[in-house]
Parts: structure tokens; C-alpha cells; sequence
């Protein structure tokens, strides 16, 4: 009895610890908002950048799309052949005349046949399936009980 009034007596005698354990609970609970706006903050910032830079990456790879197929265009105007015999022709080449070709006979060599790309037949064989997996329970019931050993011998109990 003599602790608890003690203590009621000291803390009728301070009031201001009172206020002041509040007053720190209260700036505690700010201070972890505050904390946790900034971690918000934080994440939503390092997001907007990452954000930004996949855009721009996205960019990069449509401007580079859009540069090969240029290319590439440019590339199969340049192999036309159209383009082709006239720079032939701009570099003094002309078309061969039937007596201005040779043909060379290498021996031992073997013309190609070529690839076919007629579709094959196949002939697929189907593995044997056990009887036992095509065999319905009530087929294996009757055959069990017909067997000499099981069941059924002749028409008769056992």
C-alpha cells in the first residue's frame, strides 16, 4: 500500500511527466509517418526513373527497327537487278554472247539432285497395348471366375 501511494503522490506532484510521455508517444508516431512517406516517396521516385528509362530504351529499339528495315530497303535496291546490270554496264561488262561461252567437264564430279521437299510417308506402328489395359472390369471378373484355379471350373462353385 505505501508503493502505490507513493507513486500516486509522485505523479500528482508532476504532472508534466504525464505531458511529457504524450508528447514523445505523439512525436514517435510522427516521426514513423514521417519515415514512412519518405520511404514512399523513395520508391515512387527510383519507379518514376526506372519508368522513364524503359521508355526511352523503348525508343531506342523502335528508332533502331525503323533504321534496319531502312537498310535493309536500301540494301535490296542496291542488289535489284536492274541496279546491278546497270553498274555492270557502267564498268564496261556486257552481256555474253552463246559462242563467247565454255563449259568445263571436271571428272569425278556428281550433279547435285537437288532437295526434295515432297512430304514422305511415314509408316508409324502403333505399340501393342496389353490386354490387360483394353480388358473392362467386368470382362476380368468373368474370366477370373472361369479359370480353374479362381473360380468357376466348368459352371460349378468351388
Amino acid at each position: 500500500m505505501i508503493n502505490t501511494t507513493h507513486l500516486i503522490h509522485a505523479y500528482r506532484q508532476a504532472p508534466w511527466r504525464i505531458q511529457r510521455q504524450w508528447t514523445g508517444l505523439f512525436l514517435l508516431g510522427l516521426l514513423a509517418l514521417a519515415m514512412i512517406a519518405a520511404l514512399y516517396l523513395d520508391v515512387t521516385a527510383q519507379t518514376a526513373v526506372v519508368g522513364r528509362e524503359i521508355q526511352s530504351l523503348q525508343s531506342k529499339i523502335t528508332s533502331t527497327h525503323h533504321m534496319n528495315a531502312d537498310l535493309q530497303t536500301r540494301l535490296a535496291i542496291l542488289l535489284s537487278t536492274a541496279s546491278m546490270e546497270a553498274r555492270a554496264r557502267d564498268l564496261g561488262f556486257r552481256p555474253a554472247e552463246p559462242g563467247e561461252i565454255h563449259y568445263l567437264v571436271v571428272p569425278g564430279y556428281t550433279r547435285s539432285t537437288g532437295v526434295s521437299l515432297a512430304a514422305t510417308r511415314l509408316q508409324v506402328s502403333a505399340p501393342g497395348v496389353p490386354p490387360e489395359y483394353t480388358q473392362s472390369l467386368l470382362e476380368w471378373v468373368f474370366e477370373y471366375l472361369r479359370s480353374p484355379a479362381n473360380g468357376i471350373a466348368g459352371g460349378g462353385l468351388p
